[in-house]
């Protein structure tokens, strides 16, 4: 088995270096913690769960809500008192901030591997996941990431899965959508060269071409950037129906307020790091008519969506957004197939998260993989913001029956 053992001594010392290190504890942590030392203190072992996401910085509201969903889910897998073989098992999420940042994540990556953690949530953005899922592959750990740029799966690992569908479902659903169900003909493209960004649109535009429509302008920016203003003059004489950004919501909100203000009237169209209340937060009134897709069924349609918004309040006092149930199903489904093999070697209950159907989750009742590592039940819930909130359009696939969108403005 693939454990680390540590007296309460061990752990005490371990807590105090991390606050001093720190500066303070991370609440949404403590608990598990708490957990940890009291199952140690009962002679069970701990078996370390790896996290990477960007918890500071402009997109740290992501990996937050993210590492939530997964703190969630090792809390009730400890609350079940595992036996994994044969001896008492508590689980521990060892988080580390990558500040979305390709270098960053490599090197916690070989951190990961060094300390021999049995697993890998994460990591949240393309651009990190995928140059660190070489590292993963190496040392032969699983990894179930955020990311949704195809590419992550198609490096031929067997290592790498998903948390959500990826950019090609959801490019594909999107690029078809502004065209047979908003009927724009003319539409402008703009992505902030990420791996995510760029990869959605990409995916966006072949599927506008392929549903009649016309790109008829594409654009970059980068992910830092907050003025678009002669981006968006220069379109503006195109006459855009839709103008589609691939990229983050501290991008996308400026951009959103920029073009109202020099009386673009296109939508605003994106996907799922739009898809966010910081995006109606940060945009305002201006955020009014921005259409955004996000992988799966909406959360009040989920298998356990009620009952997950419901225990992620009382937990974390705050909302659900958007991530945190992904990440709860990621760790859950990790954890099942290390239940369902008998152990938690890598080499071990890999072969299980690869085939194992997991049936128990909040966003889907079939978890399962296909040979790539992609989700095979994958839906795409487009929303857009109506008085200040983000509302059902259409839900394509995932068992949902489709909403009207003729609503759409």
């Amino acid at each position: 088995m693939h454990f680390t053992r540590r007296s309460t001594l061990t752990l005490a010392v371990a807590a105090a270096l991390a606050l001093t290190a720190c500066g303070k504890k991370d609440e949404a942590a403590a608990p598990a913690a708490d957990a940890s030392a009291a199952t140690a203190a009962a002679g069970a072992t701990v078996v370390q769960i790896g996290f990477a996401a960007p918890l500071t910085g402009p997109q740290a509201h992501y990996g937050e809500e993210y590492k939530n969903g997964v703190t969630l889910a090792i809390e009730d897998a400890n609350a079940e008192k595992p036996v994994i073989g044969g001896q008492p098992v508590t689980f521990e999420l060892v988080a580390e901030d990558d500040q979305a940042d390709p270098k960053t994540a490599t090197q916690l990556a070989q951190k990961f591997v060094d300390n021999k953690v049995s697993g890998m949530v994460g990591h949240f953005n393309s651009g990190t996941s995928i140059p660190a899922s070489k590292i993963y592959a190496d040392a032969g750990i699983p990894m179930v990431a955020m990311a949704t740029a195809p590419t992550f799966t198609q490096q031929g690992y067997k290592n790498t899965f998903r948390s959500m569908t990826s950019d090609t479902q959801q490019g594909s659903v999107m690029g078809k959508f502004v065209v047979e169900k908003l009927g724009a003909k003319n539409i402008v493209i703009i992505d902030d060269r990420t791996a995510y960004g760029q990869g959605l649109a990409d995916e966006f535009e072949k599927a506008v071409k392929a549903a009649g429509g016309k790109v008829v302008k594409r654009e970059f920016t980068n992910d830092k950037a907050t003025d678009f203003a002669a981006i968006l003059t220069s379109i503006k004489g195109q006459n855009p129906d839709v103008v589609f950004f691939g990229g983050a919501d501290a991008q996308s909100a400026p951009m959103a307020k920029q073009m109202k203000r020099l009386g673009l009237k296109a939508p605003l169209v994106s996907g799922e790091m739009t898809k966010t209340p910081n995006f109606v937060k940060l945009a305002g009134k201006e955020a009014e008519g921005t259409i955004a897709s996000l992988a799966g069924l909406p959360l009040s349609d989920m298998p356990k969506g009620k009952d997950y918004e419901t225990r992620y309040k009382a937990r974390f006092q705050s909302d659900v957004a958007t991530y945190s149930p992904y990440g709860y199903d990621a760790a859950r489904a990790m954890i099942a197939a290390m239940k369902k093999a008998d152990s938690t070697e890598p080499a071990k209950y890999l072969p299980e998260l690869a085939k194992n159907a997991y049936t128990d989750g909040v966003t889907t009742s079939n978890w399962a993989y296909d040979d790539k590592g992609d989700l095979k039940d994958g839906g795409i819930t487009v929303y857009q913001v109506k008085n200040g909130d983000w509302v059902v359009l259409e839900t394509v696939g995932g068992g949902a029956k489709p909403a009207d969108a003729s609503a759409a403005q």
